[in-house]
């Protein structure tokens, strides 16, 4: 699997991602708060299918 998701954009995913969650699992968001899980993945593995559809790569290292 082709990194395209890198540096900053890593780091807000997951961030985003374990906050919805939290927040979910905390009962303060509704259920959509475990959508969270996208993010998280995403941001966990590097690689963000949406992106690979519309040719979009924030990783550096994936660019070479």
């Amino acid at each position: 699997m082709k990194q395209n998701v890198g540096g900053i954009d890593k780091a807000i995913r997951i961030a985003a991602g374990a906050l919805l969650i939290v927040l979910a699992a905390a009962g303060i968001i509704g259920w959509w708060g475990w959508l969270g899980i996208v993010p998280l993945a995403t941001g966990l593995l590097s690689n963000c299918p949406l992106y690979r559809i519309f040719g979009i790569n924030t990783c550096r290292l994936g660019k070479k």
